[in-house]
């Protein structure tokens, strides 16, 4: 088989894969997943909120079966929270207990900046692993600058320099995924760290084929409906455009209500189940009935 041929069969089984873990990729997302492993690069998945980012890794993970560890950006996050923490209270311990020792000062701080009394944080877990898993940077927007800063050396080198300890590489080369939602400009120097992809909303096909894996019992007419109706409510002027999450919590908000069908009879149980779909108030006001009932009926 040719060079091509073989990349076009391995972008094929990638996405087979990720299908069958619930996660479907459009050719070009899974060739940029399968440059990400074969390259050993972070990936950084740029979107709106809802679109299926964090996905992408959970999808990964299991596909490799290996652990997902997941590192939860947020604003004033710190080094420290992120990649590790010294265990103060066994150390003051330690250190009562070594008052009666013989040895050398030098010879005791060795002792108490020891790795048995390092506490792993997500970045330094990630690449402590025997078994490379999927580290998962998620929102990195929402932490500031600084934080950025800290990550540069472990998407370059996935090493980490521990000031008591020396630099830190990793035993294995974890497979990283950075999120972002765009709330603000990513620096420069973590770009040119990563592989890049924007993840839009799905399009209509795209949507039916989630809805019909991961909400079965909706397979047919209803799944073909709801999500003609999401993407019908994605084109109007909302404050929060509903994502994948809320598709499936909304398809199964119908079931649980009993609804075989959109049109405009269901109205009623639409506007109760608009709670699992709609996630603000102004957005809210915008499904009167009477946008409900054409909006059913267009289905």
């Amino acid at each position: 088989m040719s060079t091509g041929a073989q990349r076009v069969a391995d972008v094929a089984a990638l996405q087979q894969q990720l299908a069958a873990v619930g996660y479907i990729a459009e050719r070009s997302f899974a060739a940029a997943l399968l440059l990400m492993t074969q390259l050993k690069r972070p990936l950084l998945l740029e979107g709106d909120a809802g679109v299926g980012k964090t996905e992408v890794a959970k999808a990964l993970a299991a596909v490799r079966g290996t652990q997902l560890i997941r590192l939860q950006c947020y604003e004033g996050l710190d080094a420290h929270s992120a990649m590790y923490e010294w265990n103060y209270q066994r150390q003051l311990l330690a250190i009562k207990l070594l008052e009666q020792d013989d040895r050398s000062l030098a010879a005791k701080e060795q002792d108490i900046f020891s790795e048995q009394y390092l506490l792993k944080r997500p970045l330094l877990e990630a690449i402590s692993c025997t078994h490379a898993p999927v580290l998962l940077i998620d929102e990195v927007d929402r932490a500031d600058e600084a934080f950025e800063a800290y990550l540069l050396e472990l998407l370059s080198d996935f090493q980490m320099s521990i000031p008591e300890l020396g630099t830190v590489t990793a035993v294995s080369v974890p497979f990283v995924v950075v999120t972002s939602n765009g709330t603000r400009e990513l620096s420069d120097a973590l770009r040119r760290r990563c592989l890049y992809q924007f993840v839009e909303y799905p399009s209509f096909e795209k949507e039916l084929a989630i809805v019909e894996i991961r909400a079965p019992e909706a397979a047919g007419e209803l799944a073909r409906q709801v999500v003609q109706f999401v993407q019908d409510t994605r084109r109007m002027d909302l404050q929060k455009r509903p994502g994948i999450a809320e598709t499936l919590d909304w398809t199964a908000a119908l079931l649980r209500l009993g609804v075989t069908a959109i049109g405009p009879d269901a109205t009623d149980a639409i506007l109760e189940s608009l709670a699992a779909l709609i996630k603000t108030r102004d957005d809210r006001t915008a499904f009167t009935p009477e946008v409900v009932g054409r909006m059913a009926a267009a289905c």
